[in-house]
């Protein structure tokens, strides 16, 4: 066909199938041959792929170090100026000017690892591909209560020491020299185990201590709510909080000491709660300790008999007892009596085995 027609067949002449369909050895086995071929060309696009999305992921990690290294060049350059903040400035200047020497050094080798790609011949593997294979739909998976848990004990077990090391500092600047050094506490796990922490302060009546690592807290959670308004993670911006916090104005510290004491209030009432709640656990066990043989509580009998009845048990008279129960109503003593029983106020067989003894010595008398 003509130029004319419009047609231009030119993009198909790198087409490349020779080398499994040209040459052929008579010593070996043709499509064994072939297949041997189709192997190894495969191998080598398989390797020149890979080697591309290796320049791929190493770019993207070398952009998001050097996101991560301006913001904390950002961060340093507000505030006082002193000589360990001067020499971070320079530390952290001269990684960005790595990381930017680097990323243009990844993008020079993508742009020529492209070039590459486009002077490939085409063969029968390239020629042609699937549109769409499958489809697949961008959902994150929600932890469970049971997952969060889990998680929280782990962490708190592995880091516990650290977490009330930090708890206890009260500068500012040792806070933020410490997450510096710690970045994996700043988490939403540190926050609450920080809370546990003055729970079990203030029920010690260690209030003092309860207040201080309640600040600490409240640091943490200002950390985490910047982070989420930022859309960053939080040990990204931890620095920026120091430096807002240490300068700033009336309504931002009076809302930072708002929220301080509505936690140590909260903290109060939850310590509270839970000595309350302790002392009933402990007066139920103690309570089914004290049930008799019919499941009875006996101090709560006790308080339930007529004066003299209890008289009768507090000067653990039998006589007096039996007497009482006379001089009631019928339906009465009886109800009362099976209540002393159940709840083992009264075993009448050791009472009736102590008026045998009596009456045995009375004999011998």
């Amino acid at each position: 066909m003509s130029s004319g027609s419009g047609i231009d067949y030119s993009v198909w002449d790198h087409i490349y199938v020779s080398d499994d369909e040209d040459v052929t050895n008579p010593y070996v086995d043709t499509p064994s041959l072939y297949r041997m071929r189709h192997r190894a060309r495969l191998e080598r696009t398989a390797e020149f792929q890979q080697r591309g999305e290796d320049l791929e992921d190493n770019l993207a990690e070398c952009k998001r170090l050097l996101q991560e290294a301006q913001g904390r060049l950002r961060e340093l350059d507000e505030g006082d100026e002193d000589e360990e903040k001067v020499a971070e400035l320079r530390k952290v200047q001269a990684e960005v000017r790595k990381l930017k020497k680097d990323q243009k050094s990844f993008e020079k080798m993508i742009e020529e690892h492209q070039r590459e790609e486009k002077k490939l011949p085409w063969n029968v593997d390239t020629i042609s591909k699937e549109g769409f294979s499958k489809s697949v739909l961008n959902i994150t998976k929600e932890e469970t209560e049971e997952e969060k848990v889990e998680k929280h004990k782990t962490f708190v077990e592995k880091y516990a020491k650290e977490i009330k090391h930090f708890g206890m500092m009260r500068r500012w600047d040792d806070s933020q020299k410490y997450l510096s050094d710690n970045p994996h506490l700043v988490c939403e796990e540190t926050a609450n185990c920080l809370v546990v922490i003055c729970i079990d302060l203030e029920i010690d009546e260690k209030h003092a201590l309860m207040e201080q690592v309640a600040h600490q807290a409240i640091v943490m959670q200002f950390i985490l709510d910047l982070a989420r308004s930022l859309k960053v993670d939080p040990r990204g911006c931890f620095r920026q909080f120091f430096s807002k916090i240490k300068t700033a104005d009336k309504p931002y510290r009076d809302a930072f000491d708002h929220e301080l004491e509505l936690l140590k209030e909260r903290i109060r009432t939850c310590a509270r709660v839970r000595m309350e709640n302790a002392m009933k656990e402990l007066e139920e066990e103690e309570k089914q300790k004290r049930l008799g043989p019919g499941g009875l509580d006996p101090v709560e009998v006790y308080k339930s008999l007529p004066k003299e009845m209890q008289k009768s048990f507090d000067e653990k008279n039998i006589q007096l007892l039996h007497h009482v129960i006379n001089k009631l109503d019928p339906e009465e003593g009886k109800y009362h009596l099976k209540r002393c029983i159940d709840s083992g106020l009264w075993v009448p067989d050791s009472g009736e085995g102590d008026d045998e003894e009596e009456n045995d010595e009375e004999e011998k008398d």
